[in-house]
């Protein structure tokens, strides 16, 4: 268990962004697209090591909902279906804390397949 616990959670008018406030005093701004893109689901994460994917394409990602799960951590919905990330409160300090390197270095994944942040149009 950690002793790190969020003591608000709020999420922007625009959905774009998530607070998070914890017991330390902390506050952490963090974008609905470094939470899809980092999503700790299986989808995103896989179920083992080096089984991870890069998500492309969720620059304009919104939260749609936020369901508490247990005491240690909520699930959060985006506007893309994807629903299936456990944000623990350490993994969300973790991204507060460390989330710049960790979207350099996705940027930097997507530079490399040839991928970008936007949505691709797909030919009709």
């Amino acid at each position: 268990m950690t002793d790190a616990w969020p003591t608000e959670l709020r999420v922007s008018k625009d959905r774009q962004r998530l607070s998070v406030t914890f017991n330390d005093g902390k506050r952490y701004d963090l974008s609905a697209e470094l939470l899809r893109v980092l999503s700790p689901s299986a989808e995103v994460q896989g179920h083992g090591p080096g089984q991870a994917v890069t998500v492309p394409g969720k620059r304009n990602v919104a939260i749609i909902s936020m369901t508490p799960t247990g005491n240690y951590a909520v699930r959060i919905g985006f506007d893309d279906f994807h629903d299936t990330g456990i944000y623990t409160w350490t993994y969300l300090k973790e991204l507060g804390e460390k989330g710049s390197e960790l979207f350099a270095k996705y940027e930097a994944e997507l530079a490399e397949k040839g991928m970008s942040r936007d949505k691709s149009e797909k030919p009709r």
